[in-house]
């Protein structure tokens, strides 16, 4: 019995706890003292990750104090509240929301829409009519509560670790740019008179990442591709009225922003990472123009 008993300790035990967040499961370890290691305390070196304490105690790194300072698997910088701009992209959604709500009104004028009234007639609105702003306002705005609710509880559960691991810069980058990539791609593709409205494109932006992320870390994918293959089908079926232009092109660009996120070397981590950024933002522009040259 005392054998059987200790057996199943060790197995309970088998898979190692991040030292300072012990809710946390992790197959990384610090390459100086082996402590596990979750994303969030994970510090780039030269050979793998240091512990938070390695590098804040030197551990003869060799480096300059300003070299030393934790960073986040992409390079970032560890915040002390590592949900902060979660919580304020929370924050403006929740505050348009409330807005339409109060003064329906500017629904008409946030929504993403093509060209109204359509062809032969002249744009009055729409982003074929120049209002171009309407790509950014309508990946923060919603009518239905059902559907903010929705789009605010997937943000929470990914954007928060997201945050963690690429740093309020990069994330902030992620969610911005795969939003917009969303909105140019309903733009391109959906009916010019159709009005789309959403947080949907930056959220599949997110999903991703975080598919591309838990790949680089060797974690259990299993999850993450369920529910993203579940929101695919709520996406494709017929009858809910949804926008899959927008979540496929956040979908793309989420994947390909996580991809250089964390993937790119060290030395050129920066360049790589904004320049990807500014690579995707040009082919939102690109694709912009080209449909706001077809609806003129």
């Amino acid at each position: 019995m005392d054998d059987q008993a200790a057996g199943s300790s060790q197995d309970a035990h088998s898979v190692p706890m991040c030292y300072r967040h012990p809710d946390r499961e992790t197959g990384i370890r610090c390459t100086r003292c082996e402590r596990p290691i979750c994303p969030e305390c994970m510090v780039n070196a030269s050979v793998g990750f240091h512990c938070p304490e390695c590098v804040r105690t030197g551990s003869g790194t060799g480096h300059a104090p300003t070299a030393a300072r934790p960073r986040t698997i992409a390079g970032g910088s560890i915040a002390s509240d590592p949900r902060l701009l979660t919580k304020i992209l929370i924050g403006i959604n929740l505050a348009v929301f409330i807005a339409v709500q109060v003064h329906e009104s500017l629904l008409t004028d946030l929504v993403l829409l093509g060209a109204w009234p359509p062809a032969p007639y002249t744009p009055t609105q729409g982003v074929a009519g120049g209002e171009w702003y309407r790509l950014v306002t309508s990946m923060f705005t919603h009518q239905e509560i059902w559907h903010i609710a929705f789009n605010m509880l997937s943000l929470w559960w990914l954007g928060g670790p997201l945050e963690a691991a690429l740093g309020r810069v990069r994330y902030l980058a992620l969610y911005l740019v795969s939003g917009l990539a969303g909105s140019a791609l309903a733009y391109l593709l959906a009916s010019p008179d159709t009005a789309t409205l959403g947080a949907s494109g930056a959220i599949f932006g997110l999903f991703g990442a975080t598919a591309v992320l838990m790949r680089r870390l060797n974690y259990d994918m299993r999850p993450i591709i369920a529910l993203l293959a579940i929101n695919l089908i709520f996406t494709f079926s017929p009858g809910f009225n949804i926008s899959w232009q927008a979540h496929i092109g956040g979908l793309v660009a989420g994947v390909v922003l996580g991809y250089a996120m964390v993937h790119a070397p060290r030395e050129r981590r920066a360049l790589i990472q904004y320049g990807t950024c500014a690579l995707v933002l040009g082919v939102v522009v690109l694709l912009t123009l080209l449909r706001t040259a077809q609806l003129s």
